[in-house]
Parts: C-alpha cells; sequence; structure tokens
C-alpha cells in the first residue's frame, strides 16, 4: 500500500472517528486547523506536509476531505462517528431519483423504503 493511501486513511480515521488519537480538536462543524494537524501527524510518528495533504485531499478517489477557502482548514466530508454538524443545506429531491443497490434488496425498498441502517 502507497504511503498516501496510508496516510489517507489515517486522517479519515482522525477527522471522522478519533481526532483524540493525535490530540487534535474538532470545531463544532468538523473543521481542524491544517498547520495543527500537519504537525500533529508528524509527531505521531508519520511524515507529511502541506503538498503531500493536498495531494491526498485532491486524489482521493471518494473525495472525503475538504478545506476552507483559503485551505487553513480541513475536514472529512462523510461518515463521521463523532457529531459534528457540517452544515449542510436542505435540497428538494428531483421527481426521478436514483439509487444504486443490490437486486435482492428490491422488494424490501418497494415495501419498507430506503432506510440509513447503521452507516
Amino acid at each position: 500500500m502507497d504511503n498516501d493511501v496510508k496516510l489517507g486513511r489515517f486522517i479519515s480515521l482522525i477527522l471522522r472517528h478519533k481526532p483524540e488519537t493525535i490530540d487534535l480538536k474538532l470545531d463544532k462543524n468538523g473543521w481542524a486547523n491544517v498547520n495543527e494537524l500537519i504537525e500533529k501527524i508528524n509527531k505521531s510518528g508519520r511524515e507529511i506536509d502541506f503538498k503531500t495533504l493536498e495531494r491526498i485531499v485532491n486524489e482521493n478517489n471518494k473525495k472525503r476531505y475538504s478545506f476552507n477557502e483559503d485551505k487553513t482548514k480541513i475536514r472529512a466530508v462523510q461518515g463521521h462517528s463523532i457529531k459534528v454538524n457540517l452544515e449542510l443545506k436542505e435540497v428538494i429531491p428531483p421527481a426521478i431519483l436514483y439509487h444504486g443497490t443490490a437486486f435482492k434488496n428490491l422488494e424490501s425498498i418497494k415495501k419498507e423504503g430506503i432506510k440509513k441502517m447503521n452507516r
């Protein structure tokens, strides 16, 4: 596994689940200070700089992270197990909305609708 993938998984753990692992504080909206994140990741025995962090954010195929406008803050955009307010705006869905699923789930979805489950 390449180093960016390993770092990406570690960043995901920190920003989505366990910021306390490196004694990082997230604000109520899930944002972390970029310089503090880099410093604390380096103190944990891993090596990262801003250029590497930026590459990981930009090249992540699942778009797991985002920077604020001036790239001084970073956060995970989904999948938190910790409480954060992502400040998402409610939108009205279109008349037809597609959902990819396994065929075996179709009858249940028709009867009960799509459920959040444990995700």
